[in-house]
């Protein structure tokens, strides 16, 4: 069963998270059969993006249907409203938007999870069948680690970089100033790693590939408008982590969901912030390799 985080001890902003987990059998409740699941995705979001490349990776287009919503929601309040039966049967009395990522399930017309780190296991874990472990047990922490690094070292790093950097405060300056030297170490220690390999953890790819593209897309088509010359020149600098981004881009199954317009325009629709050197060539071309050329 889902456990639904209520309202009341969330941001205002925030969505009530539906916390239910895919088990190893029939008695888990919800367990791993083919066409009984379906995924709810906008791959202009990051996090749903990611979601995208799992299923991808895992070859689950037939057993595990992916639906693909618009880059925003079509509803005032930002929900879906493909998505409201949905939240409305998981929740009673819901009143919250109804956003995407959902992993659904269609015997009962309700949500088993909106939360994409417990998505990402379930699908690595219960839906493998015969794709690659994504998640080997040898490297979980490891794997942990690097999405932590993805999430707070690159892409809050360098949100909150360019939310200050244009700010001539001296103060403001300092902490982004503080920001880029996160994210520059987080950028030197992926492009250190990925010297002479093809990937994060060596030879085949994981969830830890799935961590790092999302960051990278994120931050070379969206954050990159935030930032100055001078921080988006030290950003390309780290020339092993750009090859490979660029090789993954050159991967069908990476770039598959890839839509740069999309992202673009979901970006500029939330987006408040000033812009800076936005009108830079981006370092990898990603709209070349992905649905958006």
């Amino acid at each position: 069963m889902s456990v639904v985080v209520p309202s009341s001890l969330l941001p205002a902003s925030a969505s009530p998270a539906f916390r239910g987990r895919i088990g190893r059998d029939a008695a888990s409740g919800h367990y791993a059969v083919p066409y009984r699941y379906r995924l709810h995705v906008a791959p202009a979001d990051p996090d749903c993006l990611s979601i995208a490349v799992t299923h991808g990776l895992l070859g689950l287009d037939t057993t595990l249907p992916l639906r693909l919503l618009p880059e925003l929601p079509d509803a005032p309040d930002g929900s879906y409203t493909v998505l409201r039966p949905l939240y409305e049967a998981s929740a009673h009395l819901y009143t919250g938007p109804a956003a995407a990522p959902v992993l659904g399930d269609m015997w009962t017309g309700r949500i088993v999870s909106t939360h994409v780190p417990d998505i990402l296991r379930d699908l690595a874990l219960r839906f493998r069948g015969d794709g690659p472990d994504l998640l080997p047990e040898g490297h979980r922490e490891e794997i942990d680690a690097v999405a932590a690094l993805c999430a707070d070292g690159i892409h809050r790093a360098a949100q909150r970089a360019g939310e200050l950097g244009l700010d001539p405060e001296a103060g403001a300056r300092r902490e982004a100033e503080d920001a880029l030297g996160a994210l520059f170490a987080a950028l030197g220690g992926l492009d250190a790693r990925l010297a002479g390999r093809p990937y994060v953890l060596g030879h085949a790819p994981t969830l830890a590939d799935v961590h790092v593209w999302g960051a990278l897309v994120q931050l070379d088509t969206v954050h990159r408008w935030h930032l100055d010359a001078e921080a988006l020149r030290r950003v390309a600098a780290h020339r092993d982590l750009w090859a490979y981004a660029q090789r993954l881009a050159a991967q069908p199954v990476f770039a598959r969901h890839l839509d740069v317009a999309a992202v673009l325009r979901r970006h500029r629709a939330h987006c408040k912030g000033r812009e800076a050197a936005g009108a830079a060539i981006p370092i990898v071309d990603w709209g070349a390799a992905g649905t958006g050329r």
